[in-house]
């Protein structure tokens, strides 16, 4: 199924689904459709990319952020990414993305994504994610954490991630 129907289904349904925290976690259900499928016929490595897009963007309208992130014209976008997969899917089986914001530098956002088959991790996603102005410029976390109505430093990172998010900082 492509990205544009599934943000679709995600902005008609997303009035209906239960509210979550700021930093999450959220969970959102899926279906590996035809399309999501490469010559292998296993999910596509991009077709992964593209749901956690549609994850991230669950997490921030359940959650209330998307609102206001309008309201003071400021968009995310991806910094950094890194993914490992561990198991495949196949057409018809049905799975979730489970999200959480885990912490924060000055400048960016890491963002957790595990690929849940029932309690069975199928792949596992970091994402650096900053956010911009529509007039352009960048908002700083310290910003953006006044924008969401949060305070206090951020969680501590694991290890390897946060070996991780420095190197991809520079």
């Amino acid at each position: 199924m492509s990205l544009f129907l599934r943000l679709l289904l995600l902005l008609l349904m997303a009035p209906f689904r239960p509210r979550c925290d700021i930093l999450g976690p959220s969970r959102k259900r899926f279906i590996v459709w035809p399309p999501d499928l490469d010559v292998l016929l296993h999910v596509n490595n991009g077709v992964y990319l593209s749901m956690l897009d549609v994850a991230r963007t669950d997490l921030l309208l359940r959650s209330g952020v998307a609102g206001r992130l309008r309201q003071h014209r400021v968009y995310p976008v991806v910094a950094a990414q890194t993914i490992r997969y561990r198991r495949s899917l196949q057409l018809f089986q049905r799975f979730e993305v489970e999200t959480a914001v885990i912490g924060w530098d000055e400048k960016a956002f890491i963002i957790q994504h595990q690929f849940l088959r029932g309690e069975q991790v199928v792949a596992e996603a970091v994402i650096r994610s900053r956010f911009l102005k529509r007039g352009g410029g960048t908002v700083t976390t310290e910003e953006l954490l006044g924008i969401v109505g949060k305070s206090g430093p951020s969680p501590e990172l694991p290890a390897w991630i946060d070996a991780w998010n420095r190197e991809n900082a520079r």
